[in-house]
Order: C-alpha cells, then structure tokens, then sequence
C-alpha cells in the first residue's frame, strides 16, 4: 500500500507570526474537503508570501497545491508545483529538511502513478536523506518498497519491509501496512507462500484502529490471495472491497473492486457490475480530466492577475516618473523664464540708466557748446557794439545797425541750431518698441522680441519708415477689433531677409475684414518693397501675420 504525508502546519511555531489571511483560509477549504477553494487559496497565499520575502512558506504553500492535485489525480501538474517549489527551500537550513522530505515523496507517489518506478525510488531516497522524523522514515522506505514490488525485484522490496517492520509500532496501522505489503510481496514471489497469516492478523489490526484505508488494502490483498484457491472467498473479500471503497467515496478503489467482481461474479450479476464499470470509469476519466483543467485555469487566473497587476504597477510608476519629469521640466522652464526676465530687466535698466545717463551728457555738452556760442557771438558783439558807442564821439551809425544785425543773424542761426539738434535722441529700434508697447494696457500684453540695436543695420531709412507706418496701422487695427489679450511681435533676420511674425489670441479675422482697406494699404507698403504678407488663422482661432522683406 502507497502511503504519502503533508507537511502541512508541523512546525509553524518555529516561523511565527503569520501575517495572510488566504493561507489560514487554505487550511480551512483543506479541512472542508474544498479541493479548488484550498488550491487557490494557497496560490494567493504564495503570492503574499513572496512580497514578503518568506521562501519558507512560500514553499509550503506550493507543496500544499502539490499534493492537491496528486489528490485529484493531476499527476503531471503536481509534479511541476512540486519542483517549484524546492527553487524556495535551502538545503542548508535545518529548518526545511521536513519540507524537502515532504515534497520528494510527493514527487516520488506522482511517479509510480505514471509507472515510472525507478524514478520514484530516486525520488523516495532523496526523501529518506532529509527526513529527521522516524515514523515519516518508514514511510517513506515503504513506498520505495512497493516500487520495487512493481517492478518484481521481489527481493530487494522483502528486504526493506523486513528492516521497516521491527522498527513500528505494534499493532500500530503502519504495523499492519508493511506487515500486509510484506506478505503480499513474499505470495508474488512464491505463490505456494502462506500469506493468509498475515493479512488476517493485519486486517484485524486495521479493523480495531478503523482504518478504512487499510481495510480496503487488506480486502484487496486478500481477493487476489483466495482467487486462485477459493472464488467464493475471494467474491466476497471483493464485495466488501466495493463496500469499503464507496463508504471512503474512493473512485479509483471501487473501479478495481468492480473489475474483481466482474471477474469473479456469475454471468448474470455481470452485466450489473460492468454498467456501474463503465459509468464509474467514465466518470473518474470527468473528473481528472475536470481537475486538470482547473487547477491549470486557477494557475493561469493567479498568474494573469499578477500579471495585470505588475503591468498595473508598472503604468503608475511610468506615470507617476512621466508627472515627476513634467513638473521638473516646468519648473526648470519657469525658472528659466525667471532668470532670463530678471536678466532682461536688469539689463533694460542697465541701458535705460546709460541712454539718460549719455542723454544728460548730451544735454551737458548741448548747454556748454550754446552757453559759449552766445558768449562769443552775442555777448562779445554786445560788449563791442557798447564800448563803440560809449568811448566813440563820431559814432557810425550804418556800421553799428550792420554789426548788430550780423549779431542777430547770428544768434537766428543759433536758435535754428538748437532746433535742428535732438537733445534727446534715442535709436530706432528704442522708438519702434515706444511705439509697439503704447498699444499695450491692462487688459492687453504686447510682447516684442528681435528688436535689437544690431537688427536694423544696414537697413535703409525707407524701410524702417515703411515699417513703422505698417505696425502703426496694424497695432491700432488691433487695438480696435481683435479684443485680443496678447500680441507677440517677433523680428528675425537672415539671409538678406528681413521677417517680422505677429500673432495675437483675438477673435480672428473674417475674410470680408481681410478685404478692407486698412489691409490693403499695408499689403501695398510691403509689396512696393519688394516683400510678402503671409495671413494665417480664422474665426475664433487668432491672427497670425508673417512679412518678408528682401534687403537687398
């Protein structure tokens, strides 16, 4: 009889606490005999534990689900979680010996349920070396012993059985387990052996202990014993067989009971036997097929939620980096504009101090040059004319009226130098931005960039004239219908061309409006310059204005 064992909770006081509510569940759903309930409940569980770091039972859980599935007869799927979970445990640690154990032996049932026998003595000895438990020790050899009694190395398996069997406790169920493989291993070998003896004595054994399961191994041994002496012994150990097997609600127990019925019953209870056959054969094939099936939907559900959820985490992280980066970007802009608006400010006072600071020296220079013209030219004349007059008896009154009229042509010619000299000359681009920046308000920025002192060398008069009168009669088209909150004016030069962009968020232009005849006379400016206007936008959407003028 194959014998297999959970790890289950035997040492959780040694790994204490335990913080996952799915794992506590899991062993409820074990207990409740909810084989799916338990199986996903342990996949959770599995996963918390990873989070937290516990490989420990991380391991546990998997071994659970390991031996769920060898339960409902998913031999090839509890292989896989079985060695999955030994990538947890650690062969250094004490600690996980019972686990390594455990989960070889599993592995090593799995294998003799797949006919692969001298796989699963690999399997049973590595089972052996970690096992620090004596009674899961005999276990363990045990079921090594009936792989080789299905292999028919009849010796090798007695020799194990009878080393195990002095080392159980008497009258014990393992007692009775080996003793009644042990019997049944020496009739395989000599069927002439007298096992009866010793099934008997372990049949009663297992009927003082209630073990259901011995029972029906018992039943089992002694139906294929009396088969070839007495069939009517053997028909009835079969039938209490099938008894046994449906109370233990055992599928694959009740088909061999009622293949050994059909076997040994006469020809008309047969065909009742052989329906329920095939209807239990049908059904078991259900059900594994079933469980399969579902235990891989469960992995597959866990592993695509886990899936979800990393891909989850992983788009908030993305975002999350993705706003960090937005907002380190705007505030390295809006540092950046700071900078360069303190700069700019810095640097129009800087030149506004030197433009009136050159301005009063102008005016300085301005006063000094006319304080000395009038000095020389009208203060000294009168003095002469004065002296003329008061030390001169015969004066020459023809020739004083002509100096004196020199003297006020003279001094006419100062008046009209002081009206010819600007005391306060400022540079074009200084009066083009004057101009721009008297259309702005509170309720509308104007925005210049380009104009620069450097941008208008080498421009003749002609053009900057006409561009002023341009700007001049736009800017006060805008002020009077684009309701426009903000105006940029830029002026860019290159390649013997002169661009200036303007763009306003106003309501737009309509085309009627575009024929008008404000427009038309600055479209006529630009083009007998040689140049182009460019309208962009519509209704609702701004104005944007590109001219080009060639320079040459």
């Amino acid at each position: 009889m194959l014998y297999f064992m959970s790890c289950s909770r035997q040492r959780e006081d040694e790994i204490q606490p335990i913080n996952n509510l799915r794992y506590n569940q899991a062993y409820e759903f074990l207990d409740q005999g909810e084989a799916d309930s338990a199986f996903l409940a342990f996949s959770q569980a599995k996963d918390i534990f990873i989070e937290q770091r516990d490989s420990l039972r991380t391991a546990n859980c998997l071994i659970q689900m390991s031996i769920t599935q060898y339960e409902q007869g998913d031999y090839f799927g509890a292989q896989e979680t079985g060695i999955q979970a030994l990538t947890y445990l650690d062969t250094s640690d004490p600690r996980h010996n019972i686990y390594f154990s455990s989960t070889y032996n599993n592995l090593g049932n799995t294998s003799m349920n797949l006919f692969d026998y001298l796989k699963a003595i690999s399997y049973f000895d590595v089972a052996i070396h970690y096992s620090d438990n004596f009674d899961y020790t005999i276990t363990y050899k045990n079921n090594k012993a009936m792989c080789y009694q299905n292999l028919t190395e009849y010796d090798k398996a007695i020799r194990i059985f009878e080393e195990i069997l002095p080392q159980a406790t008497k009258e014990s169920m393992q007692h009775a387990r080996i003793l009644s493989n042990l019997a049944r291993t020496k009739w395989l070998k000599n069927r002439t052996y007298d096992a009866l003896p010793e099934f008997l004595q372990a049949l009663s054994i297992r009927k003082k202990e209630k073990d259901l399961l011995g029972l029906n191994a018992s039943y089992v041994h002694l139906t294929d014993y009396y088969q070839a002496k007495d069939l009517d012994s053997a028909l009835w150990y079969a039938k209490k067989m099938y008894e046994v097997a449906e109370r233990i609600r055992n599928p694959e127990d009740q088909i061999y009971a009622l293949s050994k019925l059909i076997e040994l019953s006469s020809e008309s209870a047969t065909k009742g036997y052989f329906e329920t056959y095939q209807l239990l054969g049908d059904s078991l094939q259900r059900a594994r097929a079933e469980a399969k099936n579902q235990f891989a939907l469960i992995r597959y559900e866990v592993e695509k939620n886990k899936a979800d959820n990393l891909q989850l985490q992983k788009d908030n992280a993305e975002n999350s980096n993705r706003l960090i980066r937005q907002r380190v970007l705007s505030g390295s802009i809006a540092a950046l504009f700071i900078i360069a608006a303190f700069i700019g400010i810095s640097y129009h006072r800087r030149r506004k101090q030197r433009l009136e600071y050159e301005a009063q020296n102008n005016i300085q220079e301005t006063k000094l040059h006319l304080s000395k013209k009038i000095h020389d030219v009208v203060a000294n004349g009168l003095y002469r004319v004065m002296s003329e007059i008061e030390y001169t008896e015969d004066i020459d009154r023809d020739g004083v009226l002509d100096r004196l009229e020199d003297m006020y042509n003279r001094s006419r010619d100062i008046s009209h130098e002081v009206e010819q000299r600007d005391l306060t000359k400022i540079s074009y681009s200084e009066g083009l931005a004057n101009m721009l920046k008297s259309f702005a308000g509170d309720d509308c920025r104007v925005i210049i960039a380009g104009n620069d002192l450097e941008q208008w060398i080498d421009i003749n008069k002609q053009i900057k004239q006409e561009i002023q009168h341009v700007l001049q009669e736009w800017m006060v088209n805008m002020k009077k219908h684009s309701q426009a909150g903000q105006v940029v004016i830029r002026f860019e030069r290159n390649d013997n061309h002169l661009k200036i962009y303007y763009k306003d968020n106003g309501v737009g232009m309509s085309k009627e409006k575009g024929k008008g005849k404000g427009i038309a006379n600055m479209i006529s400016r630009i083009e007998n310059l040689g140049g182009s206007v460019l309208f962009s936008g519509g209704l609702g959407e701004g104005l944007g204005i590109t001219i080009d003028i060639p320079l040459l």
